[in-house]
């Protein structure tokens, strides 16, 4: 057992994380709600209009779109080959398997910056130029980790012997595919793509690189950060970044700690009527 100095030793503790993170959040939260354009303090609360302003900013809305619109192109190829990528190095033994696993996750391991300048380098050497659709290729390239992530930790939880039992009652690869497998990773597909694309979203240093004249989401949020007087603006902004980050990651943690994996699959195994 515990002693009660411990556990209030600890929870303290906890609640010290807690504090230490959301505090600055709780601000921008705050002054997206002040009368003034400054950060003086007390804030002077309560008005709605700068959320008024951001709605009418004529340069936000393109941003938004070329946003979501990158981050779902870029998360559907993602989508694609990070699966591929996890299905061969978890089904099969070939030479250097263990070193291309680890290739796959060192785009995300390098620090940003590092990655952001190869990605620029290559879009300057291969003619692809910079703009919204570099933009796509470099944010598909840490997509890619995320997926695979997802999928072959999926993989490796599930039970290899429901693909034999479905082989042994006749199945084919595409049925054991269908009743099988996919009932076991597709919580996980969905959990990758799902942080895929609010990775997409709210990347900065990798989009500021290859965007060009194009701007995203998170270069207006940048662009605007230094003029004073656009600060309340940018806060209601990054609120709206926020929740949409939020919702994704939050559905996607849900999905990545579903433990009915061998259950579920093994209730859709198919019968040998069935097949």
């Amino acid at each position: 057992m515990e002693s009660k100095t411990a556990r209030i030793f600890f929870r303290a503790m906890t609640w010290l994380a807690m504090a230490w993170l959301y505090i600055p959040l709780a601000m921008i939260i705050l002054y997206a709600f002040t009368k003034g354009r400054g950060t003086s303090w007390p804030p002077d609360l309560f008005t709605l209009k700068w959320f008024g302003v951001a709605w009418q900013d004529e340069r936000l809305k393109p941003a938004l779109l070329t946003s979501l619109g990158v981050g779902a192109i870029a998360t559907s190829i993602a989508l694609v080959l990070g699966t591929l990528a996890a299905f061969a190095v978890h089904r099969f033994r070939f030479f250097g398997r263990d070193t291309i696993s680890f290739a796959l996750v060192l785009p995300i391991a390098l620090p940003g910056i590092v990655t952001a300048l190869a990605l620029r380098s290559a879009a300057e050497i291969s003619g692809l130029g910079f703009g919204v659709q570099a933009i796509i290729v470099g944010h598909t390239t840490f997509c890619i980790v995320v997926v695979y992530n997802n999928v072959v930790a999926r993989l490796r939880r599930t039970a290899g012997s429901l693909t034999e039992a479905s082989m042994d009652l006749g199945a084919d690869g595409w049925q054991t595919f269908r009743y099988v497998t996919m009932p076991s990773v597709r919580t996980a597909l969905l959990a990758g793509a799902l942080l895929a694309f609010g990775l997409s979203f709210d990347e900065i240093i990798v989009t500021k690189l290859l965007a060009g004249t194009d701007q995203t989401l998170p270069i207006w949020i940048y662009a605007n950060l230094g003029r004073p007087t656009n600060r309340p603006v940018v806060n209601v902004v990054a609120i709206a970044v926020g929740l949409l980050a939020l919702i994704p990651v939050a559905i996607a943690q849900r999905l990545a700690g579903d433990t009915g994996t061998t259950s579920s699959a093994t209730a859709a195994l198919p019968s040998n009527r069935a097949i």
